[in-house]
């Protein structure tokens, strides 16, 4: 499956969760999906996903959706220990996996010999779900804990436009939206 199709898989299966979407093509890929104000575009700082998603699902109670990446992770891992241990009941961290920093130029990432599921198992994950197909959220909605969501995806990134608004107006239309 390719990483787009992921996204859209996930997305239709959303309502008003909140998603905070990794940096460069997986940004892209969703902004041409479904556009949305409770989106929140990374147009830098990789590998802090994961960190924003929990900050902001600590400061609020909406559920918040990471759409991450394998790359991202691995450059930020203690980024796990911190969700497992801060306990947020609203956070879903979905890794999309196609062992490559697909935004950079697709050099290999360490995911093609750490299995990322695992590794989030040691940590102490107990919600752990593994994806390559078909993509089923209806279980992981109803979930008060957090969850950990390893999706494999093919290399490549779609063939998408840039996103068409300042990272300024991207903030402030996000904000806007989970001050409600």
């Amino acid at each position: 499956m390719e990483r787009i199709e992921a996204i859209q898989q996930i997305t239709e299966q959303l309502n008003d969760e909140l998603i905070i979407c990794n940096i460069g093509f997986p940004s892209r890929e969703l902004y041409a999906i479904k556009d949305s104000p409770n989106n929140f575009y990374m147009l830098g700082s990789m590998g802090m996903a994961s960190s924003i998603g929990l900050g902001l699902a600590l400061a609020q109670e909406r559920k918040v959706v990471v759409l991450d990446g394998d790359g991202s992770l691995l450059m930020n891992m203690g980024s796990l220990v911190t969700i497992f241990n801060q306990n947020p009941v609203n956070l879903i961290l979905v890794v999309l996996d196609n062992e490559c920093y697909g935004s950079t130029g697709s050099q290999c990432s360490y995911a093609s010999t750490v299995n990322l599921s695992r590794v989030a198992e040691a940590v102490g994950f107990k919600n752990l779900f593994l994806f390559q197909n078909e993509i089923d959220f209806s279980e992981i909605l109803d979930i008060n804990e957090p969850i950990f969501v390893h999706v494999k995806v093919e290399e490549g990134n779609a063939n998408v436009p840039v996103i068409d608004m300042e990272p300024e107006d991207i903030k402030i239309r996000f904000m806007d939206d989970v001050k409600g």
